[in-house]
C-alpha cells in the first residue's frame, strides 16, 4: 500500500479538496519513518517545502486510528505568533477528524485551557515557557494531560539549538518524562541545519531513541540575486559643486548615499510584496520611515509596515494578515521576527540592507521568498561612508560586503550552513531548573536534588563538584535555604524570583516602557523620552505627551516627519572559520560574481587590490603603523578570541576592533617577524586556557548569571566559547 492510502480518511479528503498533485518527498519519507519504526524524526528542508504537513500527516493518522487517553500530540514553537499561525492551518486540516487542537500560551483562552485540563485529548500547541509553567505549577494536571502523550513536534529546531530556551525545553521534556513515565517520540523541524548529526543528538536528548533524518532531493532551484552599493562621502570638499568662475553653487550633504539608497528602495518595492530585512531595529525603523516619506511626496499609497520585537503584538499580527491577504502589495521592514516560518503567503522579493550575520540567517531570509512556484529574488544593498584620507591601510576594506559574497558562495555552491555547537555548561539554566524543580516538588535533599537535576541530558557535562559549589552559593545568596532536616527549600530572596511572572523565561529581556497612543498600544522602548521629545516606532514618528514612570508607560501622539530611536543593542554574533576562510578566498580570487552591480564589481576589484598589496593574504602579521600590527590567522571568532587572550598572556596588548572582526589589532614593540614567532610558539605550546588573563567578569551572557559564582561563569566561557584546538587545527 502506498503512503497516501495509509493516511487517515479525513487527511485524504483534505488532500483531494486542496488539489495537491502529489506528496512531497519529505512527506513520504516522514510517513515511512513514523509508520515503520519507533525512531525520532528530524526533517530538515527549505522553507515552504511542506515540513509541517510532513510531521502532522502521519502522527494525526496514528492518533486517528489509535486514539490516546490524554493529549496525544504536543507541538512546541518558539513564538506565540507561529502557534497562532499553525492553529489556523490545523483547524482546517482537522475539521472532519474529531481531533481537537488547543492553543496554550499567555494570550490563549483560559476557558479552553480549563476544558483541556478536565478532558485532555487531541493536540496541544505550546511554548517552552508555558510548558515550564505547567510542570512547575500544575503537576497534577500534567499527570492526566500527558499520561498517554505519543508525539512531541518541535518547530524551528535550529532556533532552539542556538538558544538557552532550547536547553530549557529539553530539561522540561525530560522532567515531564520523569513525572508521567511516558517517553513520546520527538519530531524536529528546521529549514537551516549545518551539521545534521548535532541536531539529531540534540533532539534525542533524554529519549534513549535513535533519530532518523531522511534526505530528500528538493532539486536545484533558480535564484535571482543582486547586490547594489551607495556611497556617503565623509570629505565635504568632494561634494562641492562650483560654476565656471569657481563660485560655490551647491554643497551636497554627506548623506547623499543614504538618500539615493532610500529612493532606490522605493523604486524597487513599488507594487512588489516585499520584506526588507536589517540587522538592527534602529536601522529598519529609519529605512521604513524614509520610504513612507518618499511615498507621501510621490502621492503613492502607504503600504509600509514595521515588524520587530518592540512593535506591539497586535500591530505585528495586523501586518502578518495584511501581508497574507491584502490586495495592496505590502512592504514590511523586519529584523529576525520574520525569519521564522509565519505564513505570509507568496513574496515578490526579499531585500537585505547590509550583510546577514551568518549563512544560516541568509538561508532563513532567502526562504521567505520563492514560495508557490516563484523564483526566489533576493536583493542586497550597502551604504558606505568613504573616508577619502584613511590613515589605516585596511580602513577602505568593507568587510560586510566581502562577508556577503562569501555567504552567498558558501550556500549557493556548497550548501554549507554553520553547525550549531552544543552548550555544555549553562550554569544559569542549572540555577533556573534547580529553583523550578524545588518550587514544583517542595523540600529536597541535596543528594536527591543533584541526582535528579544532573541526570537531565542538558547537564551531563556538569560535575557534582560544580553543582555543589552552585548550591552553596545559592544558599549564601538566600536563593535556597537549609531546613532543620538538612533539606533544601526556596530561600527568602529566592521567593522573590520564583514568584515573579518573569521567572518562566530564561532569555534576557531589557526593561521596556509601554508606548501608547491613547488606549492603543504601539510597542515598547527602553528609553524614557521626556514630554515633547519625538522618536520613531513601528515606522512612524511619535511625540511624548505624558510619562507615567511608576507604570512604565509613555503616552504619545503621532506627528509627521522622520524621527530616530535607539535601543540598547546587545549584538551577539560570531563568524565561523569556514566563513572567514571563504572571505579570504573572495579577496584572493581576483574574479567577479554575476550578482554584483557594476558599482559593486568596481568596489570588489578595489578591495582585492588593497588586500593583495597590504600583505594580509600572504602573511600572518602585517604592520599597520609603528608598533601596531594586524594579525590575520583567518579563523572564526572563537578561535580568534582564544589567540587574543593567549597574546595577552604573553603581556602583548591585543584586541578585536569590533565584534565580527576577522583579525586582531596588536600593539607590539618588536618586529613583525618576532610577533609571528611568538604566535607560532603559542600554537606549539601546551596552553592551559584556565591560566589565561581573562577579565574578572568574563562570561557568556545569561539571565540568571547574578546567582552563579564567578568561577563557574568563567569556566563556562572557557569550555563553551574558547577553542584552542580549533585554532591549532586551522594554523598548523
Amino acid at each position: 500500500m502506498d503512503v497516501f492510502h495509509k493516511l487517515a480518511p479525513f487527511i485524504q479528503d483534505y488532500i483531494y479538496q486542496n488539489r495537491w498533485e502529489e506528496l512531497h518527498g519529505n512527506q513520504v519519507a516522514a510517513c515511512e519513518v513514523i509508520f515503520g519504526s519507533d525512531d525520532n524524526l528530524l526533517l530538515s528542508s527549505g522553507t515552504a517545502s511542506g515540513k509541517t504537513e510532513a510531521a502532522f500527516l502521519p502522527v494525526l493518522t496514528e492518533l486517528y486510528h489509535k486514539p490516546s487517553n490524554s493529549v496525544g500530540i504536543m507541538y512546541i514553537s518558539p513564538l506565540k505568533a507561529l502557534i497562532n499561525d499553525q492553529f489556523k492551518r490545523l483547524e482546517q486540516l482537522l475539521l472532519d477528524s474529531n481531533i481537537p487542537v488547543t492553543k496554550w500560551h499567555g494570550d490563549a483562552s483560559l476557558t479552553k485551557k480549563n476544558k483541556l485540563i478536565k478532558n485532555p485529548e487531541g493536540l496541544i500547541q505550546i511554548t517552552p515557557e508555558s510548558l515550564e509553567s505547567l510542570i512547575t505549577n500544575k503537576r497534577g494536571a500534567c499527570l492526566t494531560m500527558f499520561s498517554d502523550l505519543r508525539f512531541v513536534i518541535i518547530d524551528e529546531v535550529h532556533y532552539f539549538m542556538r538558544d538557552v530556551r532550547g536547553l530549557q525545553l529539553l530539561c522540561v521534556l525530560e522532567r515531564l518524562k520523569q513525572l508521567t513515565g511516558v517517553n513520546p517520540r520527538r519530531i524536529g523541524l528546521s529549514a537551516t541545519l549545518g551539521d545534521v548529526s548535532l541536531a539529531q543528538n540534540w533532539l534525542n536528548t533524554g529519549t534513549g531513541r535513535s533519530c532518523a533524518a531522511p534526505v530528500t532531493d528538493e532539486g536545484k532551484k533558480r535564484i535571482r540575486l543582486h547586490i547594489e552599493r551607495f556611497v556617503n562621502y565623509a570629505e565635504e570638499r568632494d561634494l562641492v559643486e562650483k560654476d565656471e568662475s569657481g563660485n560655490v553653487v551647491n554643497v551636497n550633504s554627506g548623506d547623499f548615499g543614504n538618500r539615493e539608497h532610500y529612493e532606490y528602495l522605493f523604486r524597487q518595492t513599488l507594487d512588489k510584496k516585499t520584506i526588507i530585512f536589517a540587522n538592527s531595529r534602529e536601522e529598519i525603523e529609519l529605512v521604513m520611515a524614509n520610504l513612507r516619506e518618499i511615498a507621501l511626496r510621490n502621492k503613492a499609497p502607504d503600504v509600509y509596515r514595521v515588524h520587530h520585537g518592540n512593535v506591539s503584538a497586535l500591530l505585528r499580527e495586523k501586518t502578518e494578515d495584511e501581508m497574507k491577504s491584502a490586495e495592496e502589495k505590502i512592504v514590511t521592514g523586519a529584523t529576525v521576527t520574520l525569519e521564522l516560518g509565519i505564513d505570509i503567503g507568496s513574496l515578490d522579493q526579499v531585500i537585505q540592507v547590509g550583510s546577514p550575520l551568518s549563512v544560516s540567517s541568509f538561508v532563513q531570509r532567502l526562504g521567505r521568498c520563492g514560495r508557490r512556484g516563484q523564483i526566489p529574488q533576493l536583493l542586497f544593498t550597502f551604504v558606505e561612508s568613504i573616508q577619502v584620507n584613511s590613515a589605516d591601510i585596511l580602513g577602505p576594506i568593507n568587510w560586510e560586503f566581502i562577508r556577503t559574497i562569501a555567504i552567498i558562495e558558501l550556500y549557493m555552491k556548497e550548501r554549507w550552513i554553520e553547525p550549531i555547537l552544543p552548550q555544555n555548561h549553562a550554569y544559569n539554566l542549572l540555577y533556573h531548573q534547580t529553583m523550578s524543580h524545588i518550587k514544583s516538588n517542595g523540600e529536597m535533599s541535596p543528594a536527591g536534588l543533584a541526582q535528579t537535576i544532573l541526570s537531565l541530558g542538558s547537564f551531563k557535562k556538569i560535575s557534582k563538584e560544580d553543582y555543589k559549589r552552585l548550591l552553596s552559593h545559592m544558599i549564601e545568596m538566600e536563593q535556597l535555604q537549609r531546613t532543620e532536616r538538612g533539606g533544601l527549600i526556596i530561600g527568602r530572596e529566592g521567593e522573590k524570583i520564583v514568584n515573579s511572572h518573569k521567572f518562566l523565561t530564561v532569555f534576557q529581556a531589557p526593561e521596556y516602557l509601554l508606548v501608547k497612543d491613547e488606549n492603543r498600544t504601539i510597542g515598547t522602548v527602553d528609553t524614557v523620552y521626556p514630554v515633547g521629545v519625538r522618536f520613531a516606532l513601528a515606522g512612524m514618528a511619535w511625540e511624548t505627551v505624558d510619562v507615567n514612570i511608576k507604570s512604565k508607560v509613555l503616552f504619545v501622539k503621532r506627528v509627521p516627519g522622520i524621527s530616530l530611536v535607539d535601543w540598547f543593542a546587545d549584538l551577539q554574533a560570531e563568524i565561523h572559520t569556514v566563513l572567514v576562510r571563504k572571505m579570504c578566498g573572495v579577496l584572493k580570487s581576483g574574479g567577479t560574481y554575476p550578482y554584483l552591480s557594476e558599482r559593486c564589481k568596481d568596489r570588489l576589484s578595489e578591495i582585492q587590490y588593497i588586500a593583495r598589496n597590504s600583505g594580509i593574504l600572504d602573511h600572518l602579521v602585517t604592520p599597520l603603523s609603528d608598533k601596531k600590527y594586524a594579525v590575520f590567522p583567518w579563523v572564526g571568532t572563537r578561535q580568534l578570541m582564544t589567540l587574543n587572550y593567549a597574546l595577552r598572556g604573553r603581556k602583548i596588548k591585543s584586541k578585536l576592533p569590533w565584534i565580527t572582526c576577522v583579525y586582531l589589532e596588536v600593539f607590539f614593540d618588536g618586529t613583525g617577524e618576532q610577533l609571528e614567532d611568538i604566535i607560532k610558539d603559542i600554537l606549539h605550546s601546551d596552553l592551559n586556557l584556565y591560566d589565561l588573563p581573562l577579565p574578572d567578569k568574563v562570561q557568556i551572557n545569561g539571565k540568571y548569571n547574578e546567582f552563579v559564582p564567578l568561577e563557574l561563569l568563567r569556566k563556562q566561557f572557557i569550555e563553551d566559547y574558547l577553542d584552542f584546538e580549533g585554532l591549532k587545527d586551522a594554523l598548523l
